[in-house]
């Protein structure tokens, strides 16, 4: 596997839920936030497997998806980053690091659906499939 830029604190992920569902949340990329202390990039703390969804995007999300425009929530999870994501386990508490990598999968799960306010009827997709990336402005530190 080659050699790709360690993400860290401050570097972002973009999550994209295919239209019609609108997630304000993830409209823009969100700032990752690393745990791996001990372990310093370019000055911040290191991302390491378990941080790869931010605390901002952690909690329920509203949403809509038009016709259903009547925001209900759900939460994103990452089921399974990819090997290009990840170094191999290190010394960071035998967590592997994560680096940019390809793009990979994204799962919003619905937990009250949007409701189109003319019909009454709930959003009849429970669960979205979507994409995400991350974003670093390192150009310096590999890992792989």
């Amino acid at each position: 596997m080659p050699a790709d830029f360690i993400i860290k604190t401050g570097d972002m992920i973009q999550i994209t839920i295919p239209p019609p569902t609108i997630v304000p949340q993830l409209l823009a990329p969100v700032p990752m936030v690393g745990s791996a202390a001990t372990v310093l990039t370019s000055g911040m703390p290191t991302c390491v497997l378990g941080d790869e969804l931010p605390p901002a995007i952690r909690g329920p999300l509203a949403y809509t998806s038009p016709p259903y425009v009547t925001p209900g929530t759900g939460t994103l999870e990452i089921i399974v980053l990819p090997p290009t994501n990840l170094t191999v386990p290190t010394s960071t508490g035998g967590k592997p690091i994560i680096i940019k990598g390809a793009t990979f999968q994204a799962i919003f799960t619905v937990a009250a659906p949007a409701v189109n306010p003319v019909l009454g009827d709930p959003d009849p997709v429970a669960v979205k499939v979507g994409t995400a990336q991350f974003i670093t402005s390192n150009t310096l530190t590999k890992a792989g």
